[in-house]
């Protein structure tokens, strides 16, 4: 084993950091980096965000199980994912100021690309439901042209692939309970009283 491989293999973490910032950086400039992600710490528990070049492509809650969900990006999208954290740094504070309430829309650029057909219809009209409001399962169906789909909406919310982002967690039951989340009901409870509830 060489004494450079050796040293590093027994690296201390800010060397490690420091090369892992150089893997980061090389790899976007040699345009070798097809998806970055980070994690953040939220009042719902922490938080996967990953984007392409296009913009915000997945944000998933842990109960998702984080390393499951890269493979599922490399596979999906392309095997080139690395943790890249600064190219995340404008999501990862406006998260930061929606949780704080400080932010009360998103003003990030989006990659829906894991959201096709009917489901890409629902999920672009959640982006339509405001800070604080909610819509049912039904309201949603009927605005996106099929008022019968409803089971189909709650699926698609459900397959949400940027939660938070775009509110799905604004859709609940027509008898005004929450219904479920792909973040588990008590992060769905989280998010309806933070955007109620005024400090």
């Amino acid at each position: 084993m060489s004494t450079n491989l050796f040293d590093a293999l027994h690296a201390d973490d800010e060397t490690l950091d420091r090369l892992h910032r150089r893997l980061e950086r090389d790899a976007g400039a040699d345009h070798l980096l097809d998806v970055a992600y980070r994690t953040i710490d939220s009042p719902v528990g922490t938080l996967l965000l990953a984007a392409t070049t296009a913009g915000l492509v997945r944000v998933a809650y842990d109960i998702e199980d984080h390393d499951a969900v890269l493979t599922k990006l490399a596979a999906a999208v392309s095997p080139r994912v690395l943790r890249a954290p600064a190219r995340l740094d404008d999501t990862a504070r406006q998260l930061d100021e929606y949780f704080s309430r400080r932010r009360t829309a998103f003003d990030v650029p989006v990659d829906l690309r894991l959201a096709e057909g009917f489901r890409r219809s629902v999920i672009e009209a959640l982006r339509g439901i405001g800070y604080g409001h909610r819509k049912s399962y039904a309201e949603v169906a009927a605005a996106v042209g099929s008022p019968r789909a409803v089971r189909a909406v709650g699926t698609a919310c459900a397959h949400n692939p940027l939660p938070v982002v775009i509110p799905c967690h604004r859709v609940v039951r027509s008898d005004g309970s929450t219904g479920q989340y792909v973040g588990g009901p008590a992060a769905k409870t989280t998010l309806l009283a933070l955007e109620t509830t005024r400090e």
